[in-house]
């Protein structure tokens, strides 16, 4: 077990906190998925970078074109679990709550040319051996360093309130704050968490993988470059892997786009500049 909730020099809060892992995750008792299931949600994962726009139909296709017999529903079911949907509006855990209030888009047109002038979040799916994560980070938009991150076992806002938390502690707050319309992200805890830092609330339309491509791009990076690669036993494994790789990302891995500077050393060349108004 990561947490010892007896341990008396730290608490479990601060325990989570050091090892990047939520503590919703101490209350949840892991259920056994078959082998054959985790190896499907892991190709359904593999094809949905390559192809983010597909929905569950296109998804069947691709399987089917591999020689898999599976049906729609099956599918359906499986991308619900791993929170991923296609361009088209269906049943996803990217569907936000009906009492929760949406946000417009507020990047579109907007040049970014500084550090803390936009961050985003997502969430995605990260495969096991024997089970799978979830992992939630914080991007600042301009030098593309991920600002903290976390781990969970379930999609509930706990994990994504203590990143966003943890960024703000470590980094300040932003001008424009971006998210999906996700549950966690429209949960009211979230968005007042949000708003008292400061920062304004902006929101990608419907399906539209787009609009947080950065953060899309980050996902492709460490899974191809490190989860794919190591098929993680455990949470524990998971959790040393990620951070390696995370540690890796913005220290050290050039990034193109920065004229292949590092995302921290961009985020913090700028992290003394005046602020800017939005």
């Amino acid at each position: 077990m990561l947490v010892q909730p007896d341990f008396g020099p730290l608490s479990a809060r601060r325990q989570c906190s050091l090892l990047h892992v939520s503590r919703s995750s101490l209350y949840y008792d892991p259920v056994e998925t078959p082998a054959e299931e985790l190896a499907l949600m892991r190709r359904i994962d593999e094809l949905y970078l390559k192809r983010p726009y597909y929905g569950s139909r296109r998804m069947v296709v691709a399987l089917e074109a591999e020689g898999l017999t599976i049906n729609r529903k099956h599918v359906q079911r499986l991308m619900q679990v791993m929170g991923i949907e296609g361009m088209a509006p269906g049943p996803s855990t990217s569907k936000p709550h009906p009492q929760h209030a949406v946000f417009p888009y507020l990047l579109k047109g907007l040049t970014i040319d500084r550090p803390n002038q936009v961050w985003s979040t997502d969430i995605t799916y990260l495969p096991m051996a024997h089970g799978y994560a979830y992992l939630v980070a914080v991007m600042d938009w301009f030098s593309r360093a991920v600002l903290s991150w976390r781990l969970s076992n379930s999609m509930t806002v706990d994990f994504c309130l203590e990143a966003l938390q943890e960024a703000f502690r470590g980094y300040g707050s932003p001008e424009i704050f971006n998210s999906d319309q996700g549950s966690q992200f429209t949960d009211r805890s979230f968005v007042v968490a949000v708003e008292e830092s400061g920062a304004r609330v902006s929101m990608d339309g419907k399906g539209r993988w787009r609009d947080n491509v950065f953060v899309e791009r980050l996902w492709r990076s460490l899974k191809y470059e490190e989860v794919y690669l190591k098929a993680y036993e455990d949470m524990r494994a998971t959790r040393d892997g990620v951070g390696r790789w995370m540690r890796f990302y913005n220290h050290e891995r050039p990034h193109q786009a920065l004229g292949y500077a590092t995302p921290m050393s961009i985020h913090q060349a700028g992290k003394d500049r005046p602020r800017r108004a939005a």
